[in-house]
């Protein structure tokens, strides 16, 4: 093949050769290989001059069958593309004993190039639904899989990790559950639905059931053992500790288990009156799990045959014969008692990928490859790199991509010569002296391009041997464990992060306060030397010359017996994997009088780059270290060192100031204990640490019932384990499939004077675009409720990131870069982005809903405040959340040659809607359009309404090319297009009596809509009926009040309002607590709703009223008011951490409350003769396990196996005019229609039952039945009762339900809060909820758990910002953080409730649901708020102590972010770095709540 030729750039002054010039010569006699060779899940591949434009993802996603590695954000930050690459350990290639290292890396940013001499291994490559690994099957058996979109990437983290620690000679494991969970290998990984426990819990009983017998004898202690069947889960996570049989009726899971799975039924077909079989005691018990060669399945859900095809009707036998069987991919042994036995397959070392032996003798040639736009070049020596450089000194090194993959992606650079720079052995292996060596040296001499993995290792050896001679190291490595994730630090270097000069970087600080020295290297000066202390000289600007490289880093020692002192400290959004709001690392070195001899104080984060407080050193130079007056002296220097603007760039002027202040203030107190200077405040010295998570979910279900009830596996858990689940993008691709790619408003408010396609058009592989043009004016318009919002921008763009239109082409590749080549001239205009600027500019959208109560309804409220005790009044602000569901929005429309039909596929939770408006667009009668989901990679809301015109552009497209389209939204398309939860306001006075009791409640409610509806009405209709929380008040006025901006148009999104609406009643109870002196808990009391009582929207509180009784069960089982005295004392002994408490109840109304028309749903039946069966219903799966709970629930009333029932997807040409599946109502309003159409099969295959027995399988019932010509297929339909509320109805006589029923719950949550920094750390959650009787404890657990982390993160770390141009900032991992495995509670406990206050069992047949359950997706979010308020708790006792009101008279607006918990904290260091607001100055960015 021929070698490429360079492409054409700019001339690099002072050059005169253009890059073409410069290095064909190079190529000509070096770059003599365009192909890269490598293995691929064992598979020899040489790939010769691919697309240079290509990541590692790119490549992986283009082969068939690999599609299990996703494209979660593409810039590294949620390990959705994680893979492994197996590679020599060069430390030991060469010798006898060579092994081999398993790197987990973001393909999403790892180049191709460096796979040459690679094995690439990914999610297939280990296991298959057929014959999985076992860490697939765990995690798909102990529920570790909800949407699967993240599961991959998850799985291949672990993988790497178990591979790594394994020595094949002693067959010995070097691993704990430490590792698996604070060691960072998980950091860089991300779900938004399990909530983490899940995960870890396979991850952890893996380690110790799998590898039982095989792990290093630090690992095998007392924390290791297991008893032989009944694990004790307590160590792991998941389960209490239970020693030997408990005794429960009907056994124990301790007692020995039967091989004997329980088949019986209480019924063989429709549904039983729900009963209990014994009543639950308060102890949770761990499920049963076990090891076995061949796990063992449960024949009443598993394991199901079929008949051979009927050869005529007098073949009486032919039921009989089996033609296939089938069985659930994650084979379940089913449960006894109530309790569930789980077994998983024996791990084999022995029996993985091998590392190939032909790459043991690979020999590296210099690569080159590329087109006329890229080109990439691999020099395999130093030698090659620095003649490169010379040549062309424009050239961009790459080692991680980590910095270069995202400028590429998202701020449009185009790096036209590329350089991979990882594979030379002299820049990448850093080798240690000899330890006699080692004792007595001056500096450490590290390779520029040691892996941050492995240098985090080196720091931890070096530090381990030297002590605190290596505190540089220390300091250095701690801040490596919390550099990015796991991912990024295998194969990210140490240059590469000083080269990139980032201002918050976490290395630089630590470099420029050591002293180091980096040694570079060109051809003109040889080597050289350039100290950090002068090297960064601007905003991402150096020293370094362009045609130098970085070769070693220097980083001097201590001399032995020095009274020397070096500490590193990171402030971030979240711990694991963020960048720094502040970085630091601080020097000191003392003389023998304890005076200052030198002192180096270096920040990051507080200046365009990083900086030396000069004015500090000078002001403390010669001072005694351990006096007051120094640190004074000290801490006014550093405010005059950094004395930001409160517009800087990056804005938290304040916080960030007072973080420059707080973390000198917490290394002068670590040193002075360091050097033993004498006695300080010790308390000021430790950060928050973490422990092993536990918990408990009670896994005993006395209702359970032959399937229903049934702890089974997601149906889809094991093929998303192994990858092969199968998403909208993973699909295969059609003949002359084409691609879109958006244009996007670049600006918020602006006139469109004109917009120019030429530019696009003539680019390759462009064939087309369309836009406003391309549909008539009256089909140019849509919304889910009132249709107020464009497809395509006409006039005038009202958001930034509005779409103005669509250019396709034959790649995405090529789309993407086209649509960014469209040329738009704009005429701005003012922007509305608040809910303030929205009230001070009347801009609203009609609503005018609002709810009366006692007095309102007749007049106003002053009488009823008049008769009050006290008044509080307050405005309270909560920030919106993005939903960052890990699949973005996705879609596939195929058109027919005849009739305008259109297959659409779309990732969407509404296929009536998608179905209607691309009908609409393309002016085709909607029996010609099927829309179509098999599986979303999450959802929570968000592809309710915003899927719908991604599915439209292309089918505008695909009309008009008569060819397939695709196209799938970039992670910042998706933000800047789907909109959030929204941003809401409440401006609210409430009137109490003495003793507390609510009398009159008056608020207006604002939400942020956006620039269109799409929701927002029904979200506020939501959010005010909900602002009652569980609390009775006679006399209410609740006004809601729909605010326009000029922001992205805001959604519905898990608890659509309610959580909202919640908050703020919970807020006002807390500053009505404060106010009268009252503790919060006995106000709560007080004022809950008794049955008999009416809610503001005048529903009547009935026999399914469980807060109370849930309140006091969780007071029980939490211990929580020993706890709540323990937090007091320990608030009172600590000055620097400060605890909180919270318990919370919630009452969540379960239907489509205002949209009456939606409460209903259908379903469709088919059994084939051979007694399999089809289903379909109108719900869509988006890891909420609705397919498998509705397969649950027809296998129950059919009386056959769970794997009988099989459905293909969700589709419109299945059931017409679905309802979306949201507001928690999926499993009630589908599972009722499929009972329906399950009753009306059941009806007419009686006579056969009489006929052939109770017990006679379906293939013999429905053969006999298709002989005498019965219509075995139904269609089943629902419609939810009782419901019907009218705005403005206040007639207790005729006023109808506005619920269905309320799914209610509470939880106490305990936290610990560093007043330094802001940080905390969740100590403890206890969670209760009623959910009825549980169609699926294993699934309804998941969605507890998953929502209470993303309710946690909602009020906690998860903030929303704009610029002031109106440009969402957030909208990535790498600025918007949702939690992570370390953000979860450290003992994390959840139970169900089952019974009353007399411990006797509760029943909820008064529901008429489906299976007498509860909708369950939604409500437990909210619960997540009471890690807010026990975080309230703590500042309160924080402001307590610093002399600060406490009295009603401070707030605390959502999120509670480290920045907000910080400043609230009214400490002396806060006062002083405050920072005045000049006139005419605005915070550098916008939250629009």
């Amino acid at each position: 093949m021929a070698l490429p030729v360079p492409p054409k750039t700019e001339l690099d002054p002072p050059r005169a050769l253009s890059a073409a010039e410069a290095l064909t010569p190079l190529i000509s006699s070096t770059y003599t290989s365009p192909d890269i060779t490598f293995y691929l899940n064992g598979r020899r591949t040489i790939l010769s001059n691919p697309n240079p434009h290509w990541t590692l993802l790119d490549y992986i996603r283009a082969q068939p069958n690999l599609k299990g590695t996703k494209l979660g954000c593409g810039e590294g930050g949620c390990g959705a593309c994680t893979v492994v690459l197996q590679v020599p350990d060069v430390q030991t290639r060469g010798s006898e004993k060579r092994r081999v290292k398993h790197l987990a890396v973001n393909a999403c940013l790892f180049p191709l190039l460096g796979i040459d001499g690679k094995h690439v291994i990914t999610v297939e490559g280990i296991g298959s639904v057929e014959k999985p690994h076992p860490l697939q099957e765990r995690i798909a058996k102990l529920h570790g899989s909800q949407c699967g979109f993240c599961t991959p990437g998850i799985i291949m983290s672990l993988y790497a990790l178990v591979r790594n620690v394994y020595d094949p000679e002693t067959q010995i494991f070097r691993l704990s559950e430490r590792d698996i969970e604070l060691e960072g290998h998980l950091d860089g990984n991300l779900c938004r639905c399990t909530g983490y426990k899940p995960i870890l819990q396979a991850a952890k009983t893996f380690v110790t059931e799998d590898l039982k017998g095989k792990l290093a004898e630090e690992t095998t202690g007392k924390d290791m053992k297991l008893e032989a069947e009944g694990v004790d889960l307590v160590q792991n996570g998941y389960g209490n500790t239970v020693k030997g049989s408990c005794g429960r009726p009907g056994g124990c899971c301790r007692d020995a288990p039967s091989d004997n799975s329980s088949t019986d039924s209480k019924s063989s077909t429709s549904t039983p009156p729900t009963e209990a079989l014994s009543i639950l005691d308060d102890e949770p018990i761990p499920a049963n799990l076990g090891i076995k060669g061949d796990p063992l399945q449960d024949l009443s859900v598993s394991g199901a045959a079929y008949t051979k095809p009927m050869k005529n009707k007098e073949n009486q036998l032919s039921d009989a014969e089996v033609k296939a069987s089938t069985s659930l991919d994650a084979l379940t042994m089913g449960s006894r008692d109530g309790l569930p036995k789980v077994q998983f397959k024996e791990y084999v070392p022995g029996t993985e990928l091998i590392f190939p032996h032909a790459l043991w003798k690979f020999e590296p040639k210099a690569l080159c490859y590329g087109n006329e736009k890229k080109i990439w070049f691999r020099p395999t020596t130093l030698q090659q790199l620095v003649d490169l450089k010379d040549v062309y000194p424009s050239a961009k090194l790459v080692g991680g991509a980590s910095e270069v993959q995202v400028e590429v992606r998202f701020k449009n650079s185009d790096f036209a010569v590329s350089v991979y720079v990882s594979d030379i052995p002299e820049l990448k292996e850093t080798k240690l002296p000899p330890d006699a060596e080692l004792i007595s040296a001056e500096e450490i001499v590290l390779a520029a391009n040691t892996p941050l993995t492995e240098l985090e290792s080196i720091c931890n050896e070096v530090y381990a041997k030297l002590g605190k001679r290596a505190m540089v190291l220390r300091a250095l490595g701690k801040q490596l464990r919390c550099f990015a994730g796991r991912q990024i630090r295998n194969v990210a270097s140490l240059a590469g992060n000083i080269a990139t000069a980032s201002p918050i970087s976490d290395t630089n600080p630590v470099l420029v306060a050591s002293g180091a020295r980096l040694v570079a290297r060109s051809k003109g000066k040889g080597s050289f030397q350039l100290p950090m202390s002068e090297f960064f000289v601007a905003y991402r600007t150096t020293t370094l010359p362009p045609d130098a490289i970085i070769s070693h880093i220097r980083i001097p020692l201590p001399n032995s017996g020095s009274r020397e002192v070096l500490k590193a400290y990171k402030q971030a959004k979240r711990k694991d994997d963020d960048i720094a709001i502040v970085t630091s690392s601080f020097r000191v070195r003392l003389d023998a009088g304890g005076n200052v001899k030198d002192i180096c104080l270096v920040y990051g984060g507080m200046a365009p780059t990083t900086k030396e407080a000069s004015k500090s050193k000078a002001a403390l130079l010669g001072k005694k270290w351990l006096s007051s007056e120094t640190l004074e002296a000290g801490l006014a220097a550093l405010n005059t060192d950094f004395d930001l603007d409160y517009g800087v760039p990056g804005g938290m002027a304040h916080y960030r100031k007072t973080l420059a202040l707080s973390l000198f203030f917490r290394f002068w107190h670590e040193s002075a204990v360091d050097l033993e200077l004498g006695k300080v405040d010790s308390q000021v010295i430790n950060e928050i640490h973490r422990n092993i998570s536990t918990g408990a979910r009670d896994n005993y279900n006395p209702n359970e019932q032959r399937v229903v009830g049934k702890q089974v596996p997601h149906i889809s858990a094991l093929k998303q384990c192994t990858g092969e689940a199968e998403y909208i993008d993973d699909m295969p691709r059609q003949e002359r499939e084409l691609f879109g790619g958006l244009v996007l408003s670049s600006k918020a408010h602006a006139n469109l004077v004109s917009v120019d396609w030429a530019p696009a058009l003539e680019m390759r592989g462009v064939v087309g675009y369309i836009d406003r043009n391309s549909i008539p004016k009256e089909a140019n318009v849509w919304g889910s409720i009132r249709k107020d919002e464009p497809f395509f921008a006409e006039d005038k763009v009202l958001h930034h990131g509005q779409v103005i239109g669509m250019v396709y082409a034959e790649t995405a590749l090529q789309a993407q870069a086209a649509a960014k080549a469209v040329k738009i001239v704009y005429e701005e205009l003012p922007t509305i982005l608040t809910i303030d600027e929205a009230i001070e500019a009347k801009s609203f959208f009609d609503h005018g809903k609002d709810l009366k109560k006692g007095a309102a309804i007749s007049g106003t409220l002053s009488q009823a405040f008049a008769q009050c005790y006290r008044i509080f009044e307050g405005t309270t602000r909560i920030g919106g959340q993005e939903h960052f569901y890990l699949e973005t929005n996705a879609a596939l429309v195929i058109p027919s040659n005849e009739d305008g039909f259109m297959e659409v596929w779309s990732s969407t939770q509404n296929t009536m809607e998608t179905q209607e408006f691309v009908s609409q667009v393309t002016g085709t009668p909607s029996s010609r359009i099927n829309a179509r989901v098999k599986r979303m990679g999450g959802a929570f809301g968000g592809k309710e309404s915003r899927s719908v015109p991604f599915a439209c552009y292309l089918a505008i497209a695909a009309k008009k090319e008569k060819r397939p389209m695709r196209l799938m939204l970039n992670r910042d398309e998706d933000m800047l297009l789907s909109g959030q939860r929204h941003p809401i306001q409440a401006r609210w006075k409430v009137g109490v009596s003495k003793e507390g009791k609510l009398l009159a409640l008056d608020a207006d409610i604002y939400d942020n809509a956006g620039y269109s509806q799409d929701m927002s009405g029904a979200v506020m209709d939501r959010c005010i009926t909900h602002f009652d929380n569980c609390y009775e008040i006679p006399h209410v006025f609740l006004r809601g009040h729909v605010c326009r901006t000029n922001i992205h148009s805001n959604t519905a999104f898990r608890g659509f309002g309610a959580p909202q609406g919640m908050y703020f009643a919970e807020t006002i109870m807390y500053n009505i607590s404060e106010g009268l002196g009252i503790d919060v808990d006995e106000l709560r009391q007080r004022n809950l709703y008794k049955p008999g009582d009416w809610t503001p929207f005048f529903q009547k509180i009935d026999e399914d009223w469980h807060v109370p009784i849930i309140l006091d069960q969780l007071r029980k089982s939490s211990e929580y008011e020993r706890r709540k005295k323990s937090v007091a004392d320990f608030n009172s002994k600590n000055r620097w951490k400060k605890r909180g408490i919270c318990l919370v109840p919630t009452k969540f109304g379960l239907s489509f409350a205002t949209a009456l028309h939606l409460n209903q749903a259908g379903a469709y039946i088919k059994i084939y003769h051979d007694g399999s069966v089809l289903l379909h219903h109108g719900g869509t799966e988006m890891g909420q396990g609705l397919y498998t709970k509705m397969c649950q629930v027809a296998a129950q009333e059919l009386g056959v196996p769970l794997d009988s029932i099989y459905t293909q997807d969700s589709q419109t040409y299945q059931i017409a005019n679905a309802s979306p599946t949201a507001a928690s109502s999926g499993s009630d309003l589908n599972g009722m229609a499929v009972k329906n159409a399950c009753d009306q099969i059941n009806e007419r295959l009686k006579p056969y039952r009489e006929q052939f027995g109770k017990d006679a399988p379906l293939r013999t019932l429905v053969h006999a039945a298709y002989l005498d010509r019965v219509n075995l297929a139904a269609n089943g339909f629902w419609k939810m009762p009782r419901i019907g509320y009218k705005w403005g109805d206040y007639d207790k006589e005729t006023v109808k339900p506005m619920y269905y029923y309320f799914t209610q719950g509470a939880g106490v949550t305990e936290v610990e809060l560093d007043l330094l920094t802001g940080d905390h750390t969740v100590l403890r959650t206890d969670l209760v909820m009623d959910v009825g009787n549980s169609i699926n404890p294993a699934i309804d657990y998941g969605q507890i758990e998953g929502a209470f982390i993303q309710g946690q993160g909602l009020f906690t770390i998860e903030e929303s910002l704009w610029t002031r141009s109106g440009e969402l900032f957030t909208r990535g991992p790498g600025t918007y953080k949702i939690p992570g495995f370390s953000d979860i509670p450290q003992i994390f406990n959840v139970s169900m409730l089952r019974q009353d206050v007399d411990g006797k069992p509760l029943t909820w047949n008064h529901l008429r649901s489906v299976q007498s359950s509860k909708g369950i997706g939604e409500p437990p979010l909210f619960l997540g708020s009471a890690v807010f308020f026990a975080l309230r708790e703590a500042v309160k006792a924080a402001r307590e102590m610093n002399g600060e009101r406490v009295d009603g008279g401070w707030k605390l607006d959502s999120p509670a972010t480290a920045e907000r918990l910080r400043l609230a904290v009214g400490d002396d260091l806060a006062r002083r770095a405050e920072v005045k607001r000049k006139e005419g100055e605005t915070s550098f960015f916008v939250t629009v709540a």
